[in-house]
């Protein structure tokens, strides 16, 4: 049993000597994952703690779940819960399928240079920086001087103020998202399509099989399991949605939709100054999303057997 061991570990040291070089590579993602993922969990506790600047972490008096019961009892929480899902639904309903469609399509397509062209198009956006983009929607959505508006102008409409309506706002939001970001996200199933044997193709090219057969019987099979993967991940931080973007587009008059949980906890806990407070939202938010995460893993291992673990 000893002389097992003895073998065991040392094939393991022998292991890691020669694989010395790729470990090396982990160094750093490993560093950097505990200092900004590990270290940053010892001030969880602030959800729990009556938080004074003065006396610390460790010497502010312990309330246990009395932060939790607030947001539970206050008048923001359906709001909030319910605007933030509903956003983020929407967006992955919009947004998860328009990239593998665009992959699909653009993988089909005959002429390379064109393909290109609308690749490069379609990427730009993603550069963009947030900021810089709810500068240029709220400039032309603009009812004086907007692009949009103009265009109305010019068909004998009246101008709206797209910004002030709540009806408009979702729409806005998401679709804007979807233009930034499905050229970008399409990407990586450009690779899992780079994957495909192009005997595959011939095959059933010699077959008879038309271009939307090739894509439904060869393309979309051999994405499906990256697919799974990346919906089991969007559906891990359903209550997850950008802060910048929200806050950027959010104003007085649409305000009932647009009060999401990250802007919500922005203005707790650093306008108002409620740390703990602020810090009982966010632990609340991440455990729903770790429960998400876990059903949708589970389900789709069931459905598909493709998941993360």
């Amino acid at each position: 049993m000893k002389t097992r061991k003895v073998r065991k570990k040392g094939s393991t040291m022998r292991a890691l000597r020669r694989d010395i070089s790729l470990w090396l590579f982990c160094v750093p993602g490993v560093v950097l994952t505990f200092i900004f993922s590990y270290i940053p969990m010892y001030g969880v506790q602030l959800a729990f703690r009556r938080y004074n600047a003065k006396a610390g972490i460790w010497g502010s008096p312990w309330v246990g779940l009395y932060y939790f019961k607030r947001f539970f009892e206050s008048p923001y929480f359906a709001s909030t819960i319910k605007n933030t899902l509903i956003l983020s639904l929407y967006g992955l309903v919009v947004s998860f399928p328009i990239p593998i469609i665009l992959a699909l399509l653009l993988n089909s397509f005959r002429h390379k240079r064109y393909r290109k062209v609308i690749q490069t198009v379609t990427y730009a956006p993603n550069f963009i920086s947030t900021v810089v983009m709810c500068g240029m929607i709220i400039l032309f959505l603009s009812p004086s001087v907007g692009v949009i508006n103009n265009v109305v102008r010019f068909l004998g409409g009246d101008p709206v103020n797209f910004m002030a309506k709540k009806e408009y706002w979702r729409h806005i939001y998401v679709w804007t998202g979807v233009w930034q970001g499905m050229g970008w996200n399409s990407v990586i199933y450009f690779a899992a399509l780079s994957g495909i044997s192009p005997e595959l193709h011939e095959a059933a090219k010699c077959d008879g099989a038309t271009k939307f057969q090739l894509i439904r019987h060869i393309d979309l099979p051999s994405i499906l399991p990256t697919a799974t993967i990346l919906l089991i991940m969007n559906c891990g931080s359903i209550l997850s949605i950008g802060f910048e973007k929200a806050y950027l587009l959010q104003n007085n008059l649409n305000l009932n939709v647009s009060e999401i949980i990250s802007t919500y906890v922005y203005k707790v806990g650093l306008i108002n100054n409620d740390m703990s407070y602020s810090t009982a939202i966010g632990l609340f938010n991440t455990l729903v999303n770790l429960v998400m995460l876990l059903i949708v893993n589970k389900t789709a291992d069931k459905l598909s057997g493709n998941s993360l673990w």
